[in-house]
């Protein structure tokens, strides 16, 4: 199947937008502040250019509850070092815990078959217990809460309780490795580390208490280590080292109290994927990211407080953060620990069925399975209730998109998203009332000033560009961790474009205002002058029933031509004979251009991913260029480092030719 990209999908209905928040905040915006807005596009120019006003609209608009006024939006206006907000003080789980209630705030469902659902109220509670008993591990405001869990309960009342107390937060998935783990907890020190005894995946245990002793052991200042039980009633705790209970952190009721913060203070760190290196460290302030996932969970996704809102995620990716996130608007989050696949790949869509899911968000890796394997959703569940369907993590190909109307529903409204864990947000997503096209994103999210420039560093529109934001938000960094004058922050985003945010992706930006990611501009494939994203490659490639998965790279380097190499991952029971490779370099050359068909094509077990599934394009570069596979990618930064063996192998022989 070959989609064009750009191919009109799905429009909103009139009740829809009339019943939007988008279309609210509108109405508020003319009544408070007698501003008109004819078009999304308008609004979104207002918003990237007057960021006073808009900024300061969405502190009213949501209400912020704050325990101090800010006294001016805006008082340092440069990329980097934006003071937001100063003189506020407020905390960010007081604001997502507000109004506690009888209306349910977290479903919980693992494939083992456990459930377990929270009203607000119940949540509070709970949240009110952890943070008494981190105080009496002695947790004080600024210091760090490490948090080794998978995705449940536990973890969303350890990070509100770190938050309300003012401490901060840092979460890894129980499938990091011992090294991934260390390499990110600690660079911030943490006081406590909250850890799981072991998890299941697949339909199998999994043992960490093991790996948690090891960490422990290299984290310098830890202090606790509360063990949650998962595979065990009561874990053998005696190699532990100072090792407690979440029992007994939880065993005395309280009632809730909420530190006052700074509107920078730090809320908690995420990181870089550390394939090379120590991962970058970033901070993230309570303010900056209250305000940006209310704007981006109500304006953008159009959540509040009938909705049940599902992303599939672990711990590792900035999705759980977002997920989170969606308590701020009063919805209902859906958690689930487990696999995708497991027992099927329609679990997932089962698990919708279920819980009644209005908002599934989860990856465009799984979305293209799905379709690969002609899963047809609606026949197998039922989704009555579900009315969006989010798709991030890699570009969403036009055909994915087909397929999701297709097999999903007619009336799903589809938001393909794209952001980073560097701000935590989407900055290119949806919006409900704007149409649906093939392959593209909807729009540039309101206070979010995407560009795309060319290599003159021109701002574009209808060509590929570098995908720049050219104005401060507030959920940008506030800082790296152990990075005090700054070097390494400015390095990673505003050394191409001074003063602009580089965000290193390839964007096409519609006159229409959509979106279009072609991957990784670090990753690009150039060949005698004409540059492909490698999304666009891959596009054409897995579209063939008998390719499963591929990776595609470009041994050129600055000055030097170089070779283009295909690596493909077949179906089960296809062979990769001089057939299938003639029609995989007539799609290639038909498709996309001559250039860019491939010098070799190679068969290969598996393509090699990070944790939070990203394909490892200049890494495998690296290799095919001489580097040890060692060198390029910590194994304990990837989801499957063994399938970096098949590269390496290929490139010693590559050198012996």
């Amino acid at each position: 199947m070959n989609v064009e990209e750009g191919r009109p999908l799905w429009r909103p209905s009139d009740e829809l937008v009339a019943d939007a928040n988008i279309t609210r905040y509108l109405r508020w915006l003319d009544e408070e502040r007698g501003l008109a807005f004819d078009s999304y596009d308008a609004l979104w120019r207002w918003s990237v250019t007057e960021l006073d006003a808009f900024w300061s609209s969405v502190w009213e608009f949501f209400a912020i509850r704050a325990h101090e006024p800010f006294t001016s939006v805006l008082s340092e206006h440069h990329m980097p070092g934006a003071r937001w907000f100063e003189g506020a003080r407020l905390n960010y789980a007081e604001n997502a815990l507000a109004g506690p209630d009888d209306r349910p705030a977290i479903v919980f469902r693992r494939e083992d078959g456990f459930a377990l659902d929270l009203t607000r109220a119940e949540l509070a509670e709970r949240v009110a217990a952890a943070a008494a008993g981190l105080r009496r591990l002695g947790v004080r405001p600024g210091d760090r809460v490490a948090a080794y869990l998978p995705n449940g309960l536990e973890a969303a009342i350890g990070f509100l309780a770190a938050a309300s107390i003012g401490a901060v937060w840092s979460s890894c998935s129980p499938d990091f490795g011992p090294r991934a783990v260390v390499d990110r907890f600690r660079q911030i020190e943490p006081k406590v580390l909250l850890a799981v005894d072991g998890y299941r995946y697949g339909g199998r245990e999994q043992d960490r208490l093991s790996v948690v002793t090891a960490v422990a052991h290299e984290l310098p200042g830890l202090e606790h280590v509360v063990i949650v039980p998962s595979i065990r009633d009561q874990p053998d705790l005696r190699d532990v080292p100072a090792a407690t209970r979440w029992a007994d952190v939880m065993s005395e009721p309280a009632s809730p109290a909420f530190e006052p913060v700074a509107f920078d203070h730090p809320l908690w760190v995420l990181y870089s994927s550390g394939t090379t290196g120590l991962p970058k460290a970033m901070v993230h302030g309570h303010g900056g990211i209250l305000l940006e996932h209310l704007k981006s969970l109500s304006l953008h996704l159009d959540l509040g407080p009938d909705d049940r809102f599902f992303w599939f995620t672990t711990t590792g990716w900035m999705m759980w953060n977002f997920l989170i996130g969606g308590l701020l608007v009063g919805s209902t989050i859906v958690l689930y620990d487990g696999a995708p696949a497991h027992p099927g790949l329609g679990a997932l869509w089962r698990l919708a069925a279920e819980t009644g899911i209005t908002y599934f968000g989860t990856s465009a890796p799984y979305l293209h399975a799905c379709m690969k394997r002609g899963l047809d959703p609606k026949t197998i569940a039922d989704l009555a209730a579900l009315r969006a369907i989010g798709s991030t993590g890699s570009p969403l190909s036009p055909e994915g998109f087909a397929w999701v109307y297709d097999a999903v529903g007619r009336d799903v409204w589809l938001g393909s998203i794209s952001g980073g864990t560097d701000l935590c947000t989407a900055f290119v997503g949806s919006c409900p009332l704007l149409p649906v096209y093939t392959g593209e994103i909807q729009c540039r999210c309101l206070g979010a000033k995407v560009e795309a420039f060319d290599t003159e560093g021109r701002s574009v529109i209808g060509e590929v560009g570098e995908l720049v934001i050219t104005e401060p938000m507030p959920s940008m960094p506030t800082s790296f961790w152990d990075d005090a004058d700054g070097t390494r922050y400015r390095d990673s985003y505003f050394d191409v474009y001074p003063g602009v945010w580089r965000h290193g992706d390839w964007i096409k930006i519609t006159e229409r205002g959509s979106c279009v990611i072609y991957g990784r501009s670090d990753a690009t494939l150039n060949r005698e002058g004409v540059r492909v994203g490698t999304s666009e490659l891959y596009r054409v490639v897995e579209a063939l029933p008998e390719i499963r998965e591929s990776l595609v790279v470009d041994t050129g380097e600055l000055g030097v031509d170089g070779e283009l190499v295909l690596f493909v991952v077949l179906d089960e029971g296809r062979d990769l004979d001089d057939a299938l490779r003639a029609r995989l370099k007539n799609e290639i050359r038909t498709q996309l251009s001559p250039r860019h068909v491939p010098n070799e094509i190679i068969p290969v077990p598996d393509i090699p991913k990070t944790l939070s599934g990203k394909r490892l394009e200049v890494p495998v570069k690296r290799i095919l260029l001489g580097a040890n596979a060692e060198d390029v990618a910590s194994p304990d930064a990837l989801a499957n480092p063994e399938a970096l063996r098949a590269f390496a192998e290929f490139s010693r022989e590559r050198r012996k030719r």
